[in-house]
């Protein structure tokens, strides 16, 4: 008897703290849209959160653990999706376009995410731009990977294809940011989206005579 009314009561302290952490995380992403992570301060955090400060400390260490929390949250999920953009054809026109669609998804789907990313890639929190730096360490490997396994990576030394997976990496990276500062503007999200599939192209019709 005791032990069936503990399980729901377990789930049920599991559910609230699942909350709270989430209403931390979005504090924070809410702060973040208008200063930087280093001069972000737990109490204003846990303020906007609606609880106590001595609270947030049964969710994270800090801020800083905060922050590479919500690294995992923008970038863990994408490296699958990542690695199925690359894989879905072997027409490199239709994969420079389905990457710069990705993109543009990232953007409109998360754009407070993006807007960190962006600002914490180079930030002053030194956890949180490792971690970012980590994140697109691991990506760029994965994009290695893939590219070895098609046709034009065949013959490829790993070295080189891993600089031309990070050249990709570095591409997504800056077409994130400048889609975000396009704003709403469809013409300017255009703009910038056009310029990326044109970079990408240009960094894949290099590639292909790489080897000559």
């Amino acid at each position: 008897m005791s032990h069936s009314t503990g399980a729901p009561a377990a789930g049920v302290r599991q559910a609230r703290k699942q909350r709270t952490r989430r209403a931390l995380m979005d504090a924070a992403l809410a702060l973040l849209e208008d200063q930087s992570l280093g001069s972000l301060g737990l109490r204003e955090v846990a303020r906007t959160a609606g609880i106590a400060p001595t609270a947030f400390y049964r969710h994270f260490d800090g801020v800083a653990d905060l922050g590479v929390a919500l690294v995992d949250e923008a970038l863990g999920s994408l490296h699958g999706t990542i690695r199925t953009t690359l894989t879905a054809t072997g027409d490199s026109e239709e994969r420079i376009a389905g990457t710069v669609e990705l993109i543009g998804r990232l953007v409109a789907d998360s754009p407070a995410h993006v807007l960190f990313l962006a600002r914490e890639r180079h930030g002053g929190v030194r956890r949180v731009r490792e971690a970012i730096g980590g994140e697109l360490d691991r990506f760029a490997v994965e994009v290695a990977d893939t590219l070895a396994a098609l046709p034009e990576g065949r013959g490829w030394e790993r070295a080189d294809l891993l600089m031309l997976a990070r050249l990709y990496v570095d591409l997504m990276v800056t077409t994130a940011s400048a889609l975000l500062a396009a704003g709403p503007d469809p013409t300017a999200r255009e703009r910038v989206a056009d310029e990326a599939r044109r970079r990408l192209r240009l960094v894949t019709l290099g590639s292909r005579h790489w080897l000559d």
